[in-house]
Parts: structure tokens; sequence; C-alpha cells
């Protein structure tokens, strides 16, 4: 048994690599092989989304406090809100974040394959974000 204590995992910028704006990351857990769930709080302030991805086998998001936009590719923009549970299937090239004026915070869940929960793709960039 592993106790991992508040407080104790210190909080992370996400990168600008794969995020725009100003995102926090604070692990929650990633436990040893053979274990393959990964868990992190993510907050992102008004405007702030990840880059395009996906997960090789699928991720679960739930939101903890805010309001936020979701889209998976070839679909419209979706809404979400505090107490919603988002589920993309395996491969599902999708983006997720704050809408333009207002924080979102979730729990991202996902398992990694072959050492890797998530293959990142491209930016999503301030028109496309904004015209959606």
């Amino acid at each position: 048994m592993e106790i991992k204590r508040s407080g104790s995992q210190p909080s992370g910028k996400g990168p600008a690599e794969y995020f725009t704006g100003t995102v926090r990351i604070d692990p929650l857990n990633s436990p040893p092989e053979p274990a393959r769930v990964a868990m992190a709080l993510v907050t992102f302030e008004p405007g702030a989304r990840t880059a395009r991805h996906t997960h090789p086998l699928g991720q679960t998001l739930i939101v903890t406090a805010g309001s936020g936009w979701v889209q998976r590719e070839g679909s419209p923009r979706e809404n979400i809100y505090q107490g919603d549970v988002i589920w993309f299937a395996p491969n599902e090239k999708h983006w997720h974040g704050a809408t333009a004026t207002t924080a979102l915070s979730h729990i991202a869940i996902q398992e990694k394959h072959n050492g890797s929960p998530v293959d990142w793709m491209e930016q999503v960039t301030d028109q496309q974000y904004g015209n959606l």
C-alpha cells in the first residue's frame, strides 16, 4: 500500500509544447508497472487548452470546477460543467480546456500503453479556438 499525502507531490506547469495558456498539473497517482492508470488534476485558466491529442487506451475527464470546452475531431465543440464525466475512446483525436472567460479544473484519467498514455499533435490556434 502507498498513501500519497496531500501536498506531497509538487504542482507543475503545463508545457507550452502541449498546452496554450496557463495550465497547472497536479499529479494524483502514477503507480509503477504493471499498473497502467495515471491520474492528474489539471487546471486551465480562461483561454487555456490542450493541443490536439489521442490516448491509446482512451481517457476519462471528471470536471471538478468551472466550465470548459471539449472537441473531438469532426464534431462540434461541446460545453462541459462541474460534475460532468467525459470519455474519449482510444485513439480519438480531441482537445479540451477552459472557455475564453471561465477557468476549468478536471481530473484526467488515462492508461499507459507501451509506456505512454498520450500522443500529442498540433496546437489549437487562437483563431480555431475562438471560431469553433
